[in-house]
C-alpha cells in the first residue's frame, strides 16, 4: 500500500484498496462462494450502505430503502418472515440453502450493517458474506454454517412464557434479538430509567411491549440454546418430540419468524447484542475473532483460553442487563457476564488465576483434541476440568455423537449448566436469583455437525428440551411454575453448506499486493 503521511491520506488509500477488493471479489468466477461484499461509505454526508456481487451493486438506507446503481440489485428482498411457512412450497424446506441472492432475503439489512461498520478501531473496511453453500474446512468452516446476513442464517427461536407473558400461541411475527435484553429487564423489574447505556444513550432494542401483561413475575430465566434452528425447533415442538418447548408455547407466545441476529450472526456478536440491548458497533464484539486497530491486535474472545475473559471487549460505556435489573442475578455458562451476582465464568476465572500462579494445573495440555471445537472448549485453564463426563449423561440420544469432539464437550457443559441453575433455584424462588440466564451450547455442535435437520441437530434439540423439563418440573413441584417468566432463545440460526462447493477468496484478496489480514474469514481490514 502507499506510503501517507497524515490519516486522511491513509483512509483514502485504504478505499482505494477496498475498491480494487470489492470488484475483485465479484468477480462471476467465486460467485458459488462469494455471496455479497458489503461496506460504509458516506453519500450526501450520510453513512450509507453498499452490497455488490456479480451481479450488480445497491445502496441500502434505514426501513428497507435501496436503490439499486448497476446490474441487479443482489439483495432484492429483505423479508424478515422469508420461507415461512416452514412445510409450504415456497418455504425453507423445499428452499434450503438459495443458490441466489436474489433468492434470497437480507432482514434488516441497513440497520445491521450500519451497527456493524459503526466502530471505527474495530469495523473492518469491508465484509465478506459467504454463499449459503459455501463449505470452508479448511478455514474452520462446517457442514452446518452461521455468520451470514440472510434470513435463515439470521432467524433465532424466540418463546416468552410464563408470568407476565400474554398467552397467544404460535403468531407470524417476529422480533429482534438486540430487543430481548431490555424485555427481559423491564420482566425483572427494571424500569425506563435503566434502559441506557452508561452516558445516558437509549438502547438500540425495544421492549416487547405486546406480548407482555405488565404483571411483575417473581423471577425470569433467560434460557439460550445456542444457534438451536427456530423452524425446526417449533416444527418438532407442533408434532411432539420437544414436549417441553411445546409446554412453554402453551404458556405464552412463540413468534414463527423468530428474532433476527445481528451481523454477523455470529456467536459472541450476539450473546453480546442480546444481553446489552445494543449492536456490535456500540458493544464492539464484532465476531468470534476480529482485529482493533487501536491496539493492533487479534481479538479471539471466543476461545478456550479467553472465554471467560469475553465481557473486557466490551466498549465503554456499555450495559449489561445484569447491571440494569435491580436484585440478585446469575449467569450460567455465559461469556458475557459482567455484573452478574453469581456465574460460571467467575468460577472460570478463579480456576484460571489458579493454573496462573502454579496452584493447580488442570486436566488437559491445550491441544486441539481437549478443546472441544472452535466455538469453545476446554482446556485444563478452562472449563474442561471441572466438567462431568458426557458419556455418562443421562440426556445423550446417540452415543455415537460423542466422536465428535465438540458435541461431547457441549453435552458435559450442558449438563454442569443444568446442575448449576437447578441449585440456584432449589431452595424456592424466596432465594433464587431475580434474573437468570442460562446458556447452552450442545444445539450449536449438534447444527454444526450434521447441518440443519440432522440426526445430530435434532438429538441436540432433544437433549436441550429433557434438560429444560428438569428445571420446569422442579418449579412445578414447589408449586411456582406459575411465577416464573421464561424466554427461549438462540443467537442464530443456521443453514446446511454443500460439501461439493468449496474455495477460497484468498487469492482474490492476495491478487491486491497490499497488507490485509482476514478475520473470520469474512472480516477484511487494510493496513
Amino acid at each position: 500500500m502507499e506510503t501517507t503521511t497524515a490519516g486522511g491520506d491513509a483512509d483514502a488509500a485504504r478505499r482505494r484498496v477496498r475498491d480494487r477488493a470489492v470488484e475483485a471479489l465479484c468477480d462471476p468466477s467465486l460467485a458459488d462462494i462469494v455471496d455479497l461484499v458489503v461496506w460504509v461509505e458516506p453519500v450526501d454526508g450520510e453513512p450509507t450502505v453498499h452490497a455488490a456481487s456479480h451481479l450488480g451493486r445497491v445502496q441500502l438506507r434505514p426501513g428497507g430503502t435501496a436503490e439499486t446503481l448497476s446490474g441487479v440489485s443482489p439483495v432484492a428482498s429483505q423479508d424478515p418472515m422469508a420461507f415461512l411457512p416452514y412445510a409450504a412450497p415456497d418455504g425453507e424446506l423445499a428452499h434450503p440453502s438459495p443458490r441466489s441472492s436474489v433468492d434470497n432475503a437480507y432482514p434488516y439489512a441497513a440497520e445491521r450493517l450500519l451497527s456493524f461498520f459503526a466502530c471505527p478501531e474495530r469495523s473492518p473496511d469491508l465484509a465478506i458474506v459467504h454463499t449459503p453453500r459455501h463449505f470452508f474446512p479448511e478455514q474452520g468452516g462446517h457442514v452446518g454454517e452461521h455468520g451470514s446476513l440472510d434470513v435463515i442464517q439470521s432467524r433465532a427461536p424466540l418463546i416468552l412464557a410464563g408470568a407476565g407473558v400474554r398467552r397467544l400461541g404460535l403468531l407470524d411475527e417476529h422480533a429482534r434479538l438486540v430487543d430481548l435484553g431490555p424485555t427481559m429487564a423491564v420482566l425483572a423489574g427494571a424500569s425506563s430509567a435503566h434502559l441506557h447505556d452508561a452516558d445516558g444513550e437509549p438502547l438500540d432494542g425495544r421492549v416487547l411491549t405486546a406480548y407482555l401483561t405488565g404483571e411483575l413475575p417473581r423471577a425470569v430465566v433467560g434460557i439460550l440454546w445456542d444457534g438451536a434452528h427456530c423452524s425446526d425447533l417449533l416444527h418438532l415442538a407442533e408434532t411432539g418430540q420437544l414436549p417441553n418447548v411445546a409446554r412453554l408455547i402453551a404458556r405464552g407466545v412463540a413468534l414463527r419468524g423468530g428474532a433476527v441476529a445481528q451481523f454477523p450472526s455470529i456467536t459472541l456478536t450476539n450473546h453480546t447484542s442480546i444481553l446489552t440491548g445494543v449492536g456490535p458497533g456500540r458493544h464492539g464484539v464484532m465476531g468470534n475473532v476480529y482485529y482493533d486497530r487501536s491496539t493492533g491486535e487479534q481479538v479471539v474472545p471466543n476461545d478456550e483460553s479467553t472465554w471467560h475473559r469475553s465481557a473486557e471487549w466490551l466498549r465503554p460505556g456499555v450495559r449489561t442487563v445484569f447491571e440494569m435489573v435491580p436484585g440478585l442475578t446469575a449467569s450460567i455458562d455465559e461469556a458475557i457476564d459482567r455484573g452478574s451476582d453469581v456465574s460460571t465464568m467467575a468460577l472460570l476465572r478463579l480456576h484460571a488465576a489458579a493454573w496462573a500462579s502454579g496452584s493447580g494445573r488442570g486436566d488437559g495440555d491445550g491441544s486441539s483434541s481437549d478443546r472441544g471445537g472452535d466455538d469453545g472448549g476446554g482446556d485444563g485453564r478452562g472449563i474442561g476440568a471441572l466438567l462431568p463426563d458426557a458419556a455418562g449423561s443421562p440426556f445423550l440420544g446417540d452415543p455415537a455423537l460423542l466422536d465428535d469432539p465438540y458435541f461431547r464437550w457441549g453435552v458435559s457443559v450442558d449438563d454442569m449448566g443444568l446442575q448449576q441453575v437447578a441449585e440456584l433455584y432449589a431452595a424456592g424462588l424466596a432465594h433464587a436469583p431475580r434474573f437468570t440466564w442460562w446458556a447452552n451450547v450442545v444445539t450449536d455442535a449438534g447444527h454444526h455437525l450434521g447441518g440443519p435437520r440432522s440426526v445430530a441437530a435434532r438429538d441436540s434439540l432433544r437433549q436441550a428440551d429433557a434438560r429444560l423439563g428438569v428445571f420446569l418440573d422442579g418449579l412445578a413441584e414447589r408449586g411456582e411454575l406459575d411465577d416464573v417468566a421464561f424466554v427461549l432463545t438462540a443467537d442464530h440460526g443456521f443453514e446446511g453448506s454443500d460439501p461439493s462447493v468449496t474455495g477460497s477468496w484468498q487469492p482474490a484478496l492476495d491478487s491486491l499486493s497490499a497488507p490485509y489480514r482476514d478475520e473470520g474469514p469474512g472480516l477484511v481490514y487494510f493496513l
